[in-house]
């Protein structure tokens, strides 16, 4: 049917989580006034934590994982959003309490959605992704705190081979 979709369904059984690629429909998506075709999202540690059963990430199955998403909106009952409107969605408990980007399509609250500014495909906001948002905060707060160059010399970013850590060294 034009209503389904492939996603990532994590399922919980007696030998554990098991992951799985099935065919929903919007039927099966949670709560929310925005449905958005998803069109990319990461792939964050922790939501290889979440496919593989580890850390307690997902607090109820069956379960989509993923972080973030970036897409175009399919159907929007709120008045920010409408139909052919780009997006990204990073937080919110995206992939932990609320259904994730690993699924051709996600239904969520329209506060939670950012507008993606022209010039910015949904592609390039996933390849900056939740560790570059995360990794940015970072630097803004320093900024904010007065850290710069010529007033505290270089800066020590410590896990610089994970995800957030490569991108602060990029941008510090």
């Amino acid at each position: 049917p034009g209503n389904s979709f492939p996603a990532l369904l994590l399922r919980e059984t007696d030998a554990g989580v098991v992951p799985a690629i099935e065919e929903l429909t919007t039927d099966d998506l949670p709560k929310g006034d925005v449905v958005v075709d998803v069109e990319y999202s990461t792939l964050n540690y922790k939501d290889g934590m979440a496919i593989r059963g580890l850390g307690r990430v997902v607090r109820f199955y069956p379960f989509v994982p993923g972080i973030d998403l970036a897409g175009v909106v399919s159907q929007s009952a709120s008045p920010d959003y409408a139909p052919g409107d780009r997006v990204v969605l990073t937080g919110w408990g995206l992939g932990e309490r609320h259904w994730g980007g690993y699924a051709g399509k996600a239904r969520v609250p329209a506060g939670w959605l950012v507008p993606l500014p022209d010039g910015l495909t949904t592609k390039h906001a996933m390849a900056i992704g939740t560790a570059g948002y995360t990794a940015m905060l970072g630097l803004l707060a320093l900024e904010t705190h007065g850290l710069t160059p010529e007033t505290e010399g270089e800066v020590l970013v410590t896990g610089a081979a994970g995800g957030v850590g490569s991108v602060a060294v990029a941008l510090f």
